[in-house]
């Protein structure tokens, strides 16, 4: 069974049980978004979980997929939401450690961005240092 047509409950083997009534909509909303097939998650969904360091191994590469899809019409000089951009780079080193092949495509993706503001271009500059440091440490 292909990790799009999944949810996060069932790739991670945990289900978790529903939240408290009294809890935020945020908390409840990542809640619910864990029960849906991944594939079916928009960016600004996945940008929530991914914000929260839910699901990271599964999300990380689908959120790489769409943003290498995007960066064409960005650097083109679209309009571009960063908001998937943005939770994505703010993940640490560990968790791109644990997907290798997406940090690889994320670090050509983000090549061709243009025009970022300038606390995410500072961001991406972090990330991208970090893992320099990682590799020749």
């Amino acid at each position: 069974m292909k990790a799009h047509s999944r949810s996060l409950e069932e790739l991670d083997g945990q289900r978790w049980p529903d939240p408290p009534q009294d809890t935020t909509y945020m908390v409840k909303n990542v809640y619910e978004l864990r029960r849906r097939p991944i594939g079916t998650l928009e960016p600004h969904e996945l940008a929530r979980l991914i914000g929260q360091d839910v699901g990271l191994p599964w999300l990380l590469p689908l959120a790489v997929e769409i943003l290498r899809d995007t960066a064409p019409r960005q650097a083109a000089g679209g309009w571009y939401d960063d908001d998937l951009l943005y939770a994505v780079v703010t993940r640490g080193s560990e968790a791109w450690a644990e997907v290798p092949d997406s940090a690889r495509k994320f670090k050509e993706v983000v090549g061709t961005l243009v025009d970022l503001s300038r606390e995410l271009q500072r961001k991406v500059d972090a990330l991208l240092c970090g893992w320099a440091e990682a590799r020749s440490g």
